[in-house]
């Protein structure tokens, strides 16, 4: 007897439990992401139309990225039905390039990773973060198609019309600080976004050209009529070039800060260097450049960031911060992943108007706040994050999903009564006993172990001439107790 042909006597399709991970689960996707939800959903989501900050700690399994998938799905389906007040997603996950580069630039007696993690800043989340958003937000101005970012439209216009003159000016600043594009050379690919937004910039070779029309005239003058003056003719020629002098090296100059002081973020130095030469000066003056190492000039762009999308559309920003304990140089070990995160639990930077801040943090984590020192939790706040300290499920709770993805499995167009999960049981297994069993398995990927396991040993037990439909109180029990041994 095999799993297949015990799930089809009950007309289902397709195994319930086989996957674990929620965003390779196809069961997950086409049905689970609708239906099966935490008992805290509400309280951990909010409302999209006052983004709020949540902060949750789970163990591994505990369901932290399905909820990351569903959040996504139900903001995609708002932004359907509110074109003119849609939220801004920025899926902040995958922290291996901003940890590389963090670490490329520490001095040699920080290089290692424990050292290197410890001076982690607020103010490099947010330069993570802005990058991640402002190369999606140029994307999609210029209709760049791009599969990291979840329910976008790769094609859709946005009204850059609508923006003001500084608001343009803005968002140009914005991506020559944040874009991290790598689609094509990043100086091209302004420019590009300047004609988009009509917005006039010198270009870079003028004054070159004005220096070498001068040397030229000079030069013509200084042979034809004035040769007796000597090295004054060269000083003229000189001072021709001068103002192309001036604007390269102030240029290199702040190139060079600019690399130094962005910490999580690669800008090559040509492409750089030549989108500071075409801004006009006066564009430049007294803008809060971020090469200080401080969050100040961070939230100033923060909120630029926030006054263009506004005008574009969106009325929020929700950032989704998951997967702190995958990182290669983090491995899953907590100390590294403290370091790494607790520079976000930063009220100011959670109550930020107009973000919800949705992070969704290892269990692991928790233990450090219980050790926290009175000022950590001044700072942190977690009392106003909308704070779940375990992300834990019932056996009620976990008894109901495991009936949503067998409903999952059966064809829409099945007649007759959608099976549950008591129904694969012996009549002496009720349901409140299968509740009662399930609570001590407190999370969905190891449900989903567990029953693909009690599966597996019945239908092993019996053969294809001699099949049995149901489950008996034995096999369930003995299997409880191997798996819990086990884990």
């Amino acid at each position: 007897m095999n799993i297949r042909q015990f799930l089809q006597h009950y007309g289902i399709m397709e195994n319930p439990f086989a996957d674990e991970e929620a965003s390779t689960d196809p069961v997950f996707k086409g049905f689970g992401i609708d239906h099966a939800y935490h008992p805290a959903w509400d309280k951990i989501f909010g409302t999209p139309a006052e983004p709020a900050t949540s902060v949750v700690f789970g163990e591994k399994g505990s369901g932290k990225t399905a909820m990351r998938l569903q959040m996504v799905r139900k903001l995609s389906q708002y932004n359907s039905e509110h074109p003119d007040r849609r939220i801004f997603i920025i899926p902040y996950d995958d922290f291996n390039p901003f940890i590389d580069r963090f670490r490329e630039k520490q001095p040699f007696w920080r290089k290692k990773i424990e050292k290197a993690l410890h001076e982690w800043k607020v103010w490099d989340h947010i330069d993570a973060i802005l990058s991640l958003g402002v190369t999606q937000l140029v994307d999609r101005i210029l209709q760049v198609e791009h599969v990291s970012y979840p329910a976008v439209p790769g094609r859709e216009e946005l009204p850059v019309e609508k923006l003001e003159a500084s608001q343009k000016r803005d968002l140009l600043l914005l991506a020559m600080l944040y874009d991290q594009s790598n689609v094509e050379n990043r100086f091209d690919r302004w420019k590009k976004l300047a004609k988009k937004l009509k917005f006039r910039c010198w270009p870079s070779w003028l004054p070159l050209v004005g220096g070498g029309i001068w040397s030229v005239a000079t030069a013509y003058l200084w042979f034809r009529y004035f040769s007796h003056v000597g090295w004054w003719g060269g000083l003229a020629v000189l001072a021709g070039w001068l103002p192309w002098v001036w604007n390269f090296s102030r240029a290199w100059w702040r190139m060079w800060k600019l690399r130094k002081g962005m910490r999580t973020l690669e800008h090559s130095p040509r492409p750089l260097r030549q989108i500071l030469q075409t801004v006009p000066g006066r564009e430049l003056a007294d803008q809060p450049m971020p090469w200080v190492e401080n969050s100040d000039a961070r939230y100033e762009w923060l909120s630029k960031f926030q006054a263009v999308l506004k005008t574009l559309g969106f009325s929020g920003i929700f950032v989704l911060v998951d997967r702190v304990d995958e990182p290669y140089q983090i491995n899953g070990v907590p100390q590294r992943m403290r370091d790494f995160a607790w520079s976000l639990l930063d009220n100011k930077l959670l109550k930020h108007p107009g973000i919800g801040f949705k992070l969704l943090l290892p269990g692991e984590l928790y233990a450090f706040v219980l050790r926290e020192t009175d000022e950590f939790r001044q700072r942190a706040r977690l009392d106003k994050q909308n704070t779940i300290s375990s992300f834990q499920w019932t056996g009620q709770s976990l008894y109901d999903l495991a009936n949503t993805r067998i409903a999952g499995c059966v064809p829409s167009n099945e007649e007759g009564k959608i099976p549950e999960l008591e129904d694969f049981f012996e009549p002496g297994v009720s349901r409140e006993f299968l509740v009662n069993s399930l609570q001590s398995i407190a999370v969905p990927r190891r449900l989903f172990k567990f029953l693909y396991q009690v599966i597996v040993n019945h239908t092993n037990m019996h053969t294809e001439n001699a099949p049995v439909w149901q489950i008996s109180q034995a096999t369930f029990l003995s299997t409880l107790a191997d798996f819990q041994k086990n884990q």
